[in-house]
């Protein structure tokens, strides 16, 4: 008899069935295929006047978009079925070789094989934005530091100083591509796990009271970071940038119910990547306010879904790893939709599983894997109990 289960149900012997962790990672599924679906429409009736004219065919966009669809699918299913304590013992070298990836691409630009923002690395259609694995090996180096130092949590040379070295380390390293916007979300999210990971809020505070100041004078030496600044806060319509000013007017020709699937005027090249950093705007201008509103409530559930597994995950590294991961795909999101609606200044954040591309997409995919497992691993601990148990106890 196996002494450590919970009784579940009035039969002795099996542990108790985590009904609601389960059901919130079957919504997460709902959800992220919603997402998805969403995605592929949207970027075909976006991107189709661009694809016509860069690539000759208006189903360019299309194609490739299914194609990651699927790919995302896939990685979904595969990871969910996957332990994920795997990433536990992989993280250290995950993330080293995220950083080393960061730093080859900066030795690159410098010596001058990448001209302009180096992101990429790859070859023809096999490339991938380095800074998407660095946010997903960052997320799971933390959620296994933070966890294993759980006793000492609150220590500032043992936890805190090592934590913010790492986090340094990558956030720096994104910047310098540069690629401020995302350097500064993935130190949010570096942040927030600290913080529910119990690290004392004193040291946080000070940390960011230096790091903002700091941060703000670096995006004032770029001039096109200063001409955005200028542009989000002018009231003026005509110191706004080109981009917003569209934006606004396809949220604008929206209205309440939109103006049907893909009856965008926008996205007729008057919208630059109206498939991809401002997709949000087609939603609103197809869909209307409704279908906006729609977008924005599947994330929040997705949010709520996340929380709910990292609260009932088995253990610390997965429920710091649920927070992690759930939090950094809902914050880009947010990010993207604030910006198309002229929250937050221009940035260049894709909004997760719905703007076109390969890289996040599949990304976002091993992240909602990764949490699928964890909804499901008291499950199939549950399950391979039961098999293991003499023949007499399952009576």
């Amino acid at each position: 008899m196996i002494t450590d289960m919970q009784s579940a149900g009035g039969k002795p012997g099996l542990p108790e069935s985590p009904k609601g962790e389960i059901i919130a990672g079957k919504l997460m599924l709902l959800i992220v295929a919603l997402l998805i679906c969403i995605g592929i429409v949207v970027v075909y009736s976006s991107g189709a006047g661009w694809a016509e004219n860069k690539y000759s065919s208006s189903e360019y966009f299309l194609w490739r978009q299914l194609f990651f669809s699927f790919v995302g699918i896939t990685t979904i299913m595969f990871f969910a079925r996957l332990d994920y304590h795997v990433f536990q013992k992989v993280s250290k070298i995950f993330l080293f070789a995220s950083i080393i990836l960061l730093a080859l691409l900066l030795m690159l630009k410098v010596v001058g094989v990448i001209s302009g923002a180096a992101r990429w690395i790859g070859y023809g259609p096999l490339k991938f934005q380095v800074s998407d694995v660095a946010k997903y090996a960052l997320i799971f180096h933390f959620s296994r530091l933070i966890s294993e130092k759980q006793p000492y949590i609150k220590d500032l040379h043992n936890t805190y100083v090592p934590l913010v070295i790492i986090l340094m380390t990558v956030v720096v390293l994104v910047a310098l591509e540069p690629n401020f916007s995302t350097a500064s979300l993935i130190a949010l999210i570096g942040f927030i796990m600290m913080f529910i990971g119990g690290v004392n809020i004193r040291y946080l505070l000070t940390t960011l009271s230096l790091l903002i100041p700091v941060g703000a004078v670096f995006a004032l030496l770029a001039p096109y970071r200063v001409a955005r600044l200028v542009s989000f806060f002018s009231g003026d319509e005509k110191h706004m940038s080109y981009q917003v000013l569209q934006a606004l007017i396809g949220l604008g020709n929206g209205g309440l119910f939109g103006l049907g699937i893909g009856a965008s005027k926008q996205r007729e090249l008057y919208l630059p990547l109206s498939y991809n950093d401002f997709v949000f705007v087609v939603i609103g201008e197809e869909y209307g306010f409704v279908g906006a509103l729609l977008v924005l409530c599947l994330f929040s559930a997705f949010l709520v879904c996340g929380l709910i597994i990292a609260k009932h995950a088995p253990d610390n590294f997965g429920k710091f790893l649920a927070s992690g991961i759930s939090i950094a795909i809902v914050l880009f999101a947010f990010i993207n939709i604030a910006v198309a609606t002229h929250l937050l200044p221009t940035t260049g954040v894709a909004l997760p599983f719905i703007s076109y591309g390969g890289t996040a997409l599949v990304f976002n995919s091993l992240g909602v894997g990764i949490l699928i497992s964890i909804s499901r691993y008291r499950k199939r601990s549950m399950e391979s109990a039961v098999t293991e148990l003499p023949e007499g106890d399952l009576r």
